[in-house]
């Protein structure tokens, strides 16, 4: 049998482990600097609160800072195109929610595609509630909508944005018992938030967490919570089915995403560090006390799950009559 000589395969054999060495150290010594946590959100609103969390848990296991970063604008849409436009190095993360699955049908041209980023995982999801400022004559959402049928053109609601879950969620109660109501969109929930507790609106959907502290001051009235279960930290408050209002179930998540190309041992590297921090007592704990429940799923069921969010949205803005912008 022919074989090699000795010095021809030791030479391979030093040859490949030259070129397998370099990416076992990439994957070992990841992260050997600061990663930036892009949030698409302002301070304050439940984006900002939910990736501060999650980044400070990250900074404890990867042994470097996860700075978070705030980029807000354009429904999250200038944060999201920055980091489909950073290296794809494990460097800059983001924190996304439902927009980059609203977007493409709110939106007749984008500066970044959803094939330029690439899912890691879910963390977390959020109730969606209803509520009105305490001068409305409504104690129940039934009631709310008979008042808004007796009153067309004369009832207005606030929202974080345009396209936003909670705008989308009002125009789909709109459009489901023909209601006349005019929409009062703002840059964020913090100032949104602040028009219904001055009564400068009537109505509005709102993230659960930013909602606790304002109906347990009883400055606002909840009506439901659009979820499959009460919210624990509102236990008093509907569902909206329980409400009498069936199929209306719209809740704010969020996930964790990197530039396309980054390579798939920083991915995979980072989808555990993320299992592994939202399993842990102590951010669990956290996360409850603000109405967050922690959610997780593998890069390819975070990259179906948006997919599929995209469809559901889609339908939901045509059936609302939004045209894109």
């Amino acid at each position: 049998m022919f074989r090699l000589p000795q010095v021809i395969c030791s030479a391979l054999a030093l040859a490949v482990c030259a070129l397998i060495m370099p990416v076992a150290a990439l994957a070992q010594a990841y992260p050997s600097k600061p990663v930036r946590m892009i949030l698409p959100f302002p301070p304050g609103g439940p984006t900002d609160i939910t990736g501060r969390v999650i980044a400070q848990k990250l900074t404890e296991q990867l042994g470097q800072p996860v700075v978070p970063d705030n980029r807000p604008g354009a429904a999250g849409n200038i944060g999201l195109e920055l980091a489909a436009k950073a290296p794809p190095d494990g460097y800059t993360i983001v924190l996304a929610a439902p927009p980059i699955a609203i977007s493409p049908s709110l939106y007749a041209k984008l500066n970044y595609e959803q094939k330029d980023l690439a899912p890691i995982s879910l963390v977390a999801e959020i109730q969606n509630i209803i509520v009105v400022h305490n001068s409305v004559p409504a104690t129940t959402l039934k009631e709310f909508i008979q008042l808004a049928r007796r009153h067309p053109g004369q009832l207005n609601f606030s929202s974080s944005g345009a396209g936003s879950t909670n705008h989308l969620a009002s125009e789909l109660l709109k459009g489901r018992y023909k209601l006349n109501m005019v929409h009062v969109p703002f840059k964020g929930s913090g100032p949104a938030l602040v028009a219904l507790m001055s009564g400068e609106v009537d109505f509005g959907t709102m993230a659960v967490p930013g909602a606790i502290p304002i109906v347990r001051a009883n400055k606002v009235r909840p009506l439901a919570v659009l979820s499959e279960r009460r919210v624990p930290a509102l236990p008093d408050v509907p569902t909206a089915k329980e409400a009498g209002v069936d199929n209306f179930v719209i809740s704010i998540w969020y996930g964790i995403l990197a530039p396309a190309s980054t390579p798939r041992d920083v991915i995979n590297r980072l989808n555990s560090e993320i299992h592994k921090a939202l399993a842990s007592s102590d951010l669990k704990g956290r996360l409850a006390a603000a109405g967050v429940e922690p959610l997780t799923n593998t890069p390819e069921q975070f990259a179906e799950f948006i997919k599929a969010e995209t469809v559901r949205y889609a339908k939901v803005i045509k059936d609302a009559g939004i045209k894109a912008q």
